[in-house]
């Protein structure tokens, strides 16, 4: 029976205890100690029930224990100083006032597929989304005037559970809104906020919700209302669901959507944040409502566009692409060609590396690389793989100044370490230990930790995580119809005095989740060889549910612990959550982590391990790379890459054998003090905090987005559309011209007063003269390339050196000069290029233009 109305029925609250409603709806909770402590004291076995989401619980709680609470003082008080650090949190986000304080009004709007925020907002798959909410937490922390775009699945990504085989299955719950940390977005008149995006032959309707993260609104698109068709509803039903027609149905409700749900919200945006590829066609949209609503060409429009556009890659395979055939990407967006006045082929070329392959698929990261003026990957190796994977973008640039950036990613450090931790470092570093960079003095009172106390706090979380997978595992077997002897022995797993490896991630095969199993014989002789010095595992993560690869590693573990009879020694644990995440960081001894060098971008659980004083035991790639892997955990192998996959599966799990065989079980377990206490494993744990924390973090990594992308790229958005686009108006022209005469450059003479033998540091005098056609000297740079060469004779670890313009010679030919000089002896080398040159360009490789000497 369909209801003739229905109600959104909120929590009854005794007015002492309304504070409470403003505390849960406010994600401020999840990173606050006093807040979440504050809840669990509610109601602590409704807490967990609730999978820790405040506004179910205040709405499921009896009327009973409500009226308890109003009359215990002590509750009160920690009720009234919660709400006040609410109060001061939201007041005194003062780093981005102090950065930009006689700026333009700007707003920063970041725009991702998935964000996991909170275990009870499960719109999130792993590492992507993680991120994407620790970013809204960390903006938040440094006040920056950032709002959040993603969409809202009704089922989100899914809840893992295992068959009695260890086969991976998947449930979708149902989400419901109404219980959770999320305001519905209204007009003045209290309807519904609506957005209509337009698909082929029919509009599609969306509502917005919006999660308040501190002080940064999340808001999300959710399709799944009237009067939208049921395959319409079905947009935001799944994160990563569906066929490729659902991929592309979600991504343009997301870009085009989400730039649509800015403007019906009030919001002038001055730099745009596409994390990943997957809301690139936000850029489309943008460049329409510029050509439609303020008269401006295309090319004036793309201009705008791309230079208050960022765009973060996640992504160091070309198969973690998405990809579009480009009939599909004409008939759902076509339309735009004909708004943008381009033939279909050069409309597709937006999407193309080669645009001249006219068969070739339409790329969600090259619209995305061509249309941002910032680009970057999320860690030094990956920015180095991700410059080589897109340098056909940029052709004949160096690849190692194809403009591709850097910034490596961090996590929320209130979020990911552990309640007890955390009072612990309050205590002896002080309250702003979670954001100090390295150079700060508090970092030097790390050794002011007794080690006696660090090593009890530890061993505590590991007994936490331990009673924890226990009765998760209990619970998981009871729903499986197991036997009352499987559930028995689920109840006496792991030891919470052996030596514990964490291992969890999302189960993709280049991560190598059974790299550790490789040997049978050797590892069970690690984990049992000597009573005295026993390992053991917990391992947790999904696979994607159409990756039957990934998913027959989950079951080739659980059937390795079933034969070799390890279920003690080894758990895998099902349905890894944010919560289980935390736990296992802070409760594991080591993170383990063996991937594909150099296929893993980042990998932020490392990081949290660190954070929690956890060494590190990984194959160098992505972050670990970086790290000290020597003081603060331990390198399988030097790094380097192998032609034979076997092969190096075979060599780094040896590698991995010996390490925990040679130095990481005698380190734990054979230098102990009278009171049985691992001094030098203490100071480990201490360098892996001391060197890792500081600069691991999402408060740096936002800072240097603040600082090197969203602030530069809202200073030229305010620059190109001051006095009605007229500097991006004449900077479009200005491109034309460029382009329609670039290729006719000739560089005539290049005139060098040394022979082919010099000396270290001798000056060297180059003269050059130019043929610039209807150019002149303003619209270019002209630079010698010096460099050492390398065995295939390629110039390499190039500087390039701007030349002083001379005027003209007789001939109308620009004369350009330069002194350089070598500083170190061996064979080197010199070019010289032409570079265009304008004072609104965000890089000289902007227009993709470059000349070199022949």
């Amino acid at each position: 029976m369909q209801p003739i109305r229905t109600f959104n029925v909120s929590p009854s609250l005794p007015p002492r205890l309304e504070p409470l409603r403003r505390l849960a709806y406010n994600l401020h909770w999840d990173w606050n100690v006093e807040t979440k402590d504050l809840f669990r004291r509610l109601d602590p076995d409704l807490w967990e029930s609730s999978h820790h989401n405040p506004v179910l619980m205040l709405g499921t709680i009896s009327q009973g224990r409500l009226l308890e609470v109003v009359e215990d003082e002590g509750f009160l008080a920690q009720l009234d100083r919660a709400n006040r650090q609410l109060d001061d949190y939201l007041q005194e986000r003062s780093w981005y006032r102090k950065q930009r304080n006689q700026q333009p009004k700007e707003c920063y709007a970041y725009f991702s597929a998935e964000f996991g925020l909170v275990d009870c907002l499960p719109v999130y798959s792993g590492g992507l989304g993680v991120l994407a909410g620790d970013h809204l937490k960390s903006a938040s922390d440094l006040g920056l005037p950032l709002v959040g775009v993603g969409l809202l699945y009704q089922q989100g990504y899914f809840a893992q559970y295992l068959n009695a085989d260890g086969w991976q299955q998947e449930r979708y719950p149902i989400n419901d809104f109404y219980n959770m940390t999320l305001h519905l977005e209204r007009n003045p008149d209290g309807s519904e906020l609506q957005i209509a995006v337009d698909y082929p032959g029919r509009k599609v309707y969306a509502r917005v919700w919006r999660v308040q993260v501190g002080t940064v609104p999340l808001y999300m698109l959710d399709t799944n209302i009237e009067p939208n068709n049921p395959y319409d509803h079905d947009i935001t039903d799944q994160l990563y669901g569906g066929d490729i027609d659902m991929r592309i149905h979600q991504e343009i409700m997301l870009g085009i959507g989400g730039v649509q749900m800015l403007k019906a919200l009030g919001y002038e945006v001055t730099a745009y944040h596409m994390n990943e590829g997957h809301a690139a066609f936000s850029a489309l949209e943008r460049i329409r409502l510029l050509i439609q609503e303020e008269g401006l060409s295309y090319a004036e429009a793309k201009q705008v566009v791309s230079s208050s556009n960022i765009f973060t890659t996640h992504t160091p395979v070309p198969a973690g692409i998405d990809l579009f055939p480009p009939d599909k990407i004409l008939y759902y967006l076509g339309y735009y060609a004909d708004i943008f006045g381009l033939p279909k082929e050069q409309f597709l070329g937006l999407g193309r590396e080669n645009t001249g392959d006219l068969s070739g698929p339409f790329s969600m990261a090259v619209l995305a690389l061509k249309m941002a003026t910032f680009s970057n990957g999320v860690a030094q190796l990956h920015g180095v793989v991700s410059r080589q994977m897109f340098q056909g973008l940029w052709k004949k640039v160096p690849v190692e100044e194809v403009p591709i950036a850097a910034i490596t990613n961090g996590v929320h450090a209130r979020s990911c370490v552990a309640k007890s931790t955390q009072e612990l470092y309050d205590r002896y570093l002080g309250p702003n230990w979670s954001s100090a960079p390295p150079d700060n003095q508090l970092w030097e009172r790390m050794d002011a930790i007794p080690d006696e106390e660090l090593w009890r706090n530890h061993e505590r979380c590991r007994l936490d995580m331990i009673l924890y997978v226990r009765d998760h595992l209990v619970k998981h077997l009871r729903d499986r119809g197991a036997s009352a002897s499987e559930i028995f022995q689920a109840q006496e797993v792991l030891d919470p005095n052996v030596l514990t490896i964490g291992f969890a991630r999302r189960f993709a095969t280049y991560k190598r989740a059974t790299l550790w199993m490789r040997d049978v014989e050797r590892i069970k002789r690690i984990l049992l060889g000597n009573k005295d010095r026993k390992v053991q595992f917990v391992i947790a993560g999904k696979a994607h549910p159409k990756d039957i690869p990934g998913k027959e590693l989950i079951r080739e573990i659980n059937h390795f612990i079933r034969e070799q009879h390890l279920e003690k020694q080894i758990v895998f644990v099902p349905n890894y959550d944010i919560h289980i995440s935390r736990l296992m960081v802070a409760g594991c001894d080591i993170w383990l982590n063996t991937p594909r060098r150099p296929r893993e971008a980042s990998g932020t659980s490392g990081m949290k391990a660190a954070m929690n004083g956890l060494p590190n035991l990984s194959v160098l790639d992505g972050w670990w790379d970086e790290a000290d892997y020597v003081r603060t955990g331990w390198a399988i192998g030097h790094g380097e890459n192998y032609e034979d996959p076997n092969y190096q599966d075979e060599v780094e799990a040896n590698a991995l054998y010996d390490l925990l065989e040679k130095e990481v079980v005698p380190l734990f377990y054979d230098h102990r003090d009278i009171d049985g206490l691992p001094r030098p494993w203490v100071a480990k744990m201490k360098d892996a905090i001391r060197l890792n924390c500081p600069f691991f973090n999402t408060a740096r990594m936002v800072r240097e987005y603040a600082q090197r992308a969203y602030f530069p790229a809202s200073d030229r958005y305010h620059t190109l559309t001051s006095d009605n686009y007229a500097p991006a108006k004449e900077l479009a022209d200005w491109k034309a011209k460029l382009t329609d005469h670039w290729f006719n450059i000739k560089i005539k003479d290049i005139d060098v007063s040394a022979g082919a033998d010099i000396e270290v540091n001798q000056t060297v005098a180059v003269k050059a003269k130019v043929d610039l056609t209807t150019l002149n000297n303003d619209d270019v740079q002209v630079e010698l390339y010096q460099g050492s060469i390398d065995a295939n004779g390629d110039i390499v670890n190039a500087v390039p050196v701007v030349m002083d313009y001379q005027g003209q010679d007789t001939d109308s030919l620009s004369v350009y000069t330069a002194n350089i000089l070598y500083t170190t002896s061996g064979l080197q080398g010199l070019s010289l290029r032409v570079l265009p040159k304008h004072p609104h360009l965000s890089s000289p490789y902007e227009p993709r233009l470059i000349a070199w000497a022949e």
